[in-house]
């Protein structure tokens, strides 16, 4: 039971009230924004990923730091007001987790090391 109510916790600030109506709000927008930032972001690492030119690639790059930065600042705005939350997890999904995550590195070539 204490594993259910522990799974069944949630990791947020208290919610900042905006009005529900059918016309977008605060919330909406801001939500909008970071689906946008993160769409943008994608986009922009496969981009980098493709650039074939250093100077390409280093305006990309900028502008890829810049989109990530809002992205985050838009997250912390958003978690600050209580519009984005988290489920907590128990102790024990996460080190199953991490058990099975960490058993892919043996998957990796050069023996599972960053070189």
């Amino acid at each position: 039971m204490q594993n259910q109510q522990q799974n069944s916790q949630k990791i947020q600030n208290p919610e900042t009230q905006v009005p529900k109506t059918p016309q977008m709000n605060d919330r909406d927008f801001a939500n909008d924004l970071l689906s946008y930032e993160k769409y943008m972001t994608a986009g922009y690492s496969t981009a980098l990923n493709e650039a074939s030119h250093q100077h390409l690639y280093e305006d990309l790059l900028a502008i890829f730091n810049e989109t990530q930065n809002c992205q985050r600042e838009l997250f912390n705005v958003m978690f600050q007001k209580g519009w984005y939350k988290f489920e907590a997890e128990s102790e024990q999904k996460i080190q199953q987790s991490y058990q099975q995550f960490s058993g892919y590195s043996t998957q990796f070539p050069y023996g599972g090391t960053v070189q």
